[in-house]
This record gives structure tokens, C-alpha cells and sequence, in this order.
């Protein structure tokens, strides 16, 4: 097993994401995993970094997105914990069909989708993280305009996984997103 440290995963997000807007969402996601993984005493390193680079083939292959990415873990010799859980939270998109298995695959699941509609919510709302409330957040994942791309049953379905329902899930990131600028 190996893996890559946290500053060699930032060169590799950035050698195959060229998106602003997709290196921030991986930003996201890592650091709702690092928070998770420090809520359920589970090893920070792993969960980081699978939420970095858990989009990493996405910029060049959204038709098939996560399989290139899937290859080339398993070629870089990571963890099959950290692969497993890329492909299972692309369950339903691509013909993926791999449902989590482990409390990261769960948490990746969880965390990816919502990070979106935090995202377009300070978009709209131009507050801190840590300023947002969660009622907001809550009534905004209830309109289904509202980021309209964001598919909220997999949200839910990662919440069930992981144990935590949807309204301590939006309060643990509230606060985990706490260091995000």
C-alpha cells in the first residue's frame, strides 16, 4: 500500500484537474472527510486524500468517470479502502453499481453531492462556512431548483450509510468547513 502525502496529492489534482471550480470542490470533500474522520477516530491521511482525489478523471472523462481513476489508484498502488470508496460513490452514474461498504465509502457518498449545494449557497449568500445555518442550508436541499444538478438521494443514501441523519450531517460540515476561505 501506498499513498501519496497530502502536498504530492495536490500536485496530482492540479496535473489532471484544470477546473477552478472542481479543485475547490475536491478542497471541499477533503475537508469534510478530514473532519469526519476526526468525529469517528479513523485515520485522517486516508480520508483526506480519497476526498481530494476522488474526482481526479473527472475534467477529462465525465462519460466514464471514476474508471480511469479507478486504474490508475490501483496502478499508483493505493489502498483498495480508498478505491473501493471512489467507486462506490459514483453508484448509479456510469453503470456503477458498487454500494459502500465501509464507513469512508459511506462518508465520500455522503459529503460529495452536499458540497455542491454549500457551494452554491455562498454563492448566493456570500457568508463563511461557519456563519451558515443550518436551517438554511436544509430549506435550500429541499428545493429542487436549488442546484438543480445535485442529486440529493445519494446525499441521503450516504447519510444512512454513515449513520447520521441529514441534519447532523449539515451541522458536522458547517463547522468542519469552518478553515475553508
Amino acid at each position: 500500500m501506498s499513498l501519496p502525502t497530502k502536498q504530492e496529492a495536490q500536485v496530482l489534482l492540479e496535473k489532471y484537474v484544470a477546473d477552478e471550480y472542481q479543485r475547490y470542490h475536491a478542497l471541499m470533500v477533503a475537508t469534510a472527510m478530514e473532519g469526519y474522520a476526526k468525529h469517528f477516530h479513523e485515520d485522517v491521511e486516508i480520508w483526506y486524500l480519497t476526498g481530494l482525489l476522488h474526482d481526479i478523471d473527472f475534467g477529462v472523462h465525465p462519460e466514464t468517470h471514476p474508471a480511469e481513476s479507478l486504474k490508475w489508484f490501483k496502478e499508483w498502488g493505493y489502498p483498495e479502502s480508498l478505491i473501493h470508496a471512489v467507486e462506490a460513490h459514483a453508484y448509479g452514474y456510469n453503470g456503477f453499481s458498487t454500494l459502500p461498504q465501509s464507513k469512508l465509502a459511506a462518508c465520500l457518498m455522503a459529503c460529495d453531492e452536499i458540497c455542491g449545494i454549500f457551494y452554491a449557497y455562498r454563492k448566493i449568500n456570500p457568508i463563511a462556512y461557519k456563519d451558515m445555518k443550518a436551517s438554511s442550508i436544509k430549506k435550500r436541499f429541499s428545493e429542487k431548483n436549488f442546484a438543480a444538478k445535485i442529486e440529493r438521494p445519494v446525499i441521503e443514501r450516504g447519510c444512512v450509510a454513515l449513520g447520521v441523519s441529514l441534519d447532523e450531517h449539515i451541522n458536522h460540515l458547517i463547522g468542519f468547513f469552518g478553515s475553508l476561505s
